[in-house]
């Protein structure tokens, strides 16, 4: 699983012309899934989400995290996170997690981030969305299960 997260002022996702996802202060979050992602990782990934201290402090450093600071989340599913740019130039998409796996697991993180954040946004599995965002820094950070989970 891969986690794109940015520090945001606000952010919107739209599908057509309906805004389906808005907030304020708090994190974007582009989330990638593969066919190996399993809930066990995806709960992982969440709760090191959730706890990430990158929102500044009264002193101006980055020692708060997204409950400290009354921040909100947007969740967007985003499969292209999952792009293999080895050979050529047409990206390949087979790492990406199966479309109905993918779904479940995103609807997974979906409410188990709501439980948390209960105002979480989110976009619209499989759709052409567009995001805009005001990035906060800009302030961007990678996570990746392969990474963080032993």
């Amino acid at each position: 699983m891969r986690l794109v997260i940015q520090r945001v002022k606000k952010a919107d996702v739209r599908v057509g012309q309906e805004t389906i996802g808005k907030i304020e202060k708090g994190l974007l979050v582009f989330v990638g899934i593969c066919n190996t992602d399993t809930k066990e990782i995806a709960d992982k990934m969440i709760k090191k989400l959730i706890g990430l201290r990158i929102f500044e402090d009264e002193n101006g450093k980055t020692n708060l995290d997204l409950k400290s600071v009354n921040g909100n989340l947007l969740i967007i599913s985003q499969f292209t996170l999952y792009a293999d740019c080895k050979k050529g130039n047409r990206p390949s998409f087979i790492r990406a997690g199966d479309p109905e796996m993918a779904n479940q697991l995103y609807e997974y993180i979906l409410t188990q981030c709501k439980l948390q954040v209960p105002a979480a946004q989110h976009g619209e599995f499989g759709a052409d969305m567009k995001v805009s965002l005001i990035n906060d820094g800009p302030f961007t950070v990678l996570l990746d299960s392969a990474d963080i989970i032993s």
